[in-house]
């Protein structure tokens, strides 16, 4: 009876860490994101956890809160177009260039007046 009991434990701490990991991996499908003069950017969140499937990839910059980019450039912590440098840019062109489907790496193509 007490193996059981045990057994049944693991499995289900298993169950509910695996439950933890999948619902910490859904962040909002698309996040506006306020760029100031250059006009906002409609970020498809979603399809970049899809694709890279690591949040690592961008949040090593900022951390995976509401608003964090916003709080970080207003604190001074985070120059204006540092993230689309460093990331976006970066890893459209590294995409491109191995032949993968990229995102834009002109600044017109996110940016909406």
């Amino acid at each position: 009876m007490r193996i059981t009991k045990w057994v049944v434990g693991i499995i289900l701490s298993v169950f509910i860490s695996t439950i933890g990991l999948a619902v910490e991996n859904k962040g909002a499908e698309k996040i506006q994101i306020d760029a100031g003069s250059k006009g906002a950017v409609s970020f498809p969140h979603r399809k970049h956890q899809d694709r890279l499937g690591d949040c690592n990839a961008c949040h090593t910059m900022f951390p995976q809160e509401p608003q964090s980019l916003a709080r970080l450039k207003e604190n001074g912590q985070l120059k204006p177009k540092a993230v689309m440098k460093k990331l976006c840019v970066k890893c459209h062109k590294a995409e491109k260039k191995a032949g993968n489907k990229a995102g834009p790496t002109k600044c017109s193509k996110c940016h909406i007046r």
